[in-house]
């Protein structure tokens, strides 16, 4: 038996190998010749032949591009049992069925059929359809584009990718080779918002996308505006102008600058496509401007009114001056709340203070009257409680007149000594002849009656020789 693959396939200028084997029998026949055969519209049409006593032979038109891949079929004792073939340089024309025959004894003749099939690479072209585009005013759309995939064997698929919003027109044609021409025309409206676009081409051969792009030039007239009037020209104001803009596609060729209340300024100074006004800014430049732009499509224009008033009415300045007002106002808010809360704070502070204060700042226990000094100092007196005085509304006041009333009058010292005031932590009383003593920070202070008493810790001397208590004179 013959044994061959049942289809090879090659690209147009390469090389492809048909496998012709033969299995022998057991036991082996004799092989006479081998033969390839072309099939051509049901005919056959010998390509090459090996010939174990004539030898190889290789026909025309595959002479030069066709031959035996073992040599040992081209020995002078020839093994015949691999017979594959080379094609070298593969053309179109090649595609076709080829046949693969033994001629045995005596078994006869043994054959096998393998299709070879031959693809083409198409040619990928894209192109803009002129090199200017000229942008219309009517809303016509035109082929701006063009992408060729020529020559493909089978034929691409050919596809856009663009944000544009346009349409594809596709056309095959079939050429006498068997191949296949693809063109793909891109129509869209021309203007100037699609000027500097990119156009991208996608064509697909054997799921394999090759891609291509353009970037499209479209020609159109100036568009012209005027800046540099701001709504703020005021008398002698310095440094205005105005400028005059075009978007333009070739670039503007030709500034013009016209007044149409007449011939321009005496302070105005043309350069190109700008106009500079010298000097402070008069009434006299008032009026409305128009700059001309021309390039080679077509002339663009554009006009502005301008205006001259007495004082500037800026709203940046007025802006401004509102932010320095808020500022001033914001300041004297915050300065009230503050003044506001510190009075607050005082009142609640001095009402507190009032409470929690039942004496007054005067408060004193005037023991010596005049001063004070060692014992025996001073002349006796009669009684204490006239040497005893407070204010008014005293705590104490009330507590000695309880001794006035009762204990001091009419008791002796050592009860007085005794009596435990809220202030007073600890009293120690002795007696020495007829003088009552206290011990208290080391001094000793006389009684106007002539006893000597050492006032509590609890108590503060003062210059004038009395004494409060810590907490009154701590307030």
């Amino acid at each position: 038996m013959v044994q061959m693959d049942s289809s090879k396939s090659g690209f147009v200028g390469s090389q492809v190998e048909l496998r012709c084997q033969f299995v022998n029998s057991n036991p082996p026949v004799k092989i006479s010749q081998v033969t390839w055969q072309k099939v051509v519209n049901g005919t056959k049409q010998n390509v090459a032949i090996a010939n174990p006593a004539l030898g190889v032979s290789v026909l025309q038109p595959f002479k030069e591009r066709v031959r035996f891949k073992n040599p040992a079929v081209r020995q002078r004792t020839p093994s015949l049992e691999d017979t594959t073939v080379i094609f070298n340089k593969l053309r179109l024309s090649d595609e076709s069925a080829y046949i693969c025959e033994y001629t045995t004894f005596p078994a006869g003749n043994r054959e096998n059929m393998v299709n070879l099939t031959v693809y083409a690479r198409p040619m990928i072209q894209m192109s803009l359809s002129t090199p200017s585009i000229v942008a219309g005013s009517k809303d016509l759309k035109m082929t701006v584009a063009t992408c060729v995939s020529a020559n493909g064997k089978p034929p691409s698929v050919i596809t856009w990718e663009t944000s544009l919003d346009g349409e594809s027109k596709t056309q095959e044609i079939r050429n006498p080779d068997g191949t296949v021409t693809v063109r793909s025309d891109y129509l869209v409206v021309p203007s100037r918002d699609i000027h500097q676009q990119v156009l991208t081409c996608v064509s697909t051969y054997n799921e394999e996308p090759y891609t291509d792009s353009v970037t499209l030039n479209i020609q159109y007239e100036p568009e012209v505006i005027i800046e540099g009037f701001d709504g703020n020209w005021y008398l002698n104001r310095e440094n205005v102008q105005l400028t005059c803009l075009a978007d333009a596609n070739p670039p503007i060729s030709l500034f013009q600058w016209r007044y149409l209340n007449g011939s321009l300024p005496s302070s105005a100074e043309l350069r190109d496509d700008v106009l500079i006004f010298k000097g402070p800014v008069t009434y006299d430049i008032a009026g409305t401007y128009v700059c001309d732009a021309t390039n080679s499509i077509g002339t663009g224009s554009a006009s502005v009114e301008v205006t001259v008033t007495e004082f500037s009415s800026s709203p940046h300045e007025m802006s401004q001056k509102q932010q320095q007002a808020g500022i001033v106002i914001g300041g004297a808010v915050v300065c009230g709340t503050v003044l506001l809360a510190a009075i607050t704070l005082l009142i609640v502070f001095l009402y507190r203070r009032r409470c929690m204060f039942k004496g007054d700042y005067s408060t004193k226990k005037q023991i010596l009257g005049n001063g004070y000094s060692k014992a025996g100092s001073l002349q006796p007196h009669a009684s204490l409680p006239h040497s005893l005085t407070f204010s008014e509304d005293s705590d104490e006041e009330k507590k000695l007149g309880l001794y006035r009333g009762s204990s001091i009058l009419g008791g002796s010292a050592h009860e007085f000594h005794n009596y435990r005031d809220s202030r007073m932590k600890t009293f120690h009383t002795g007696l020495s002849q007829d003088n009552v003593t206290c011990g208290c920070n080391e001094q000793t202070y006389v009684y106007e009656y002539g006893s000597e008493v050492e006032v509590s810790v609890d108590m503060v001397p003062q210059m004038d020789g009395s004494v409060i208590s810590k907490e009154e004179w701590y307030v």
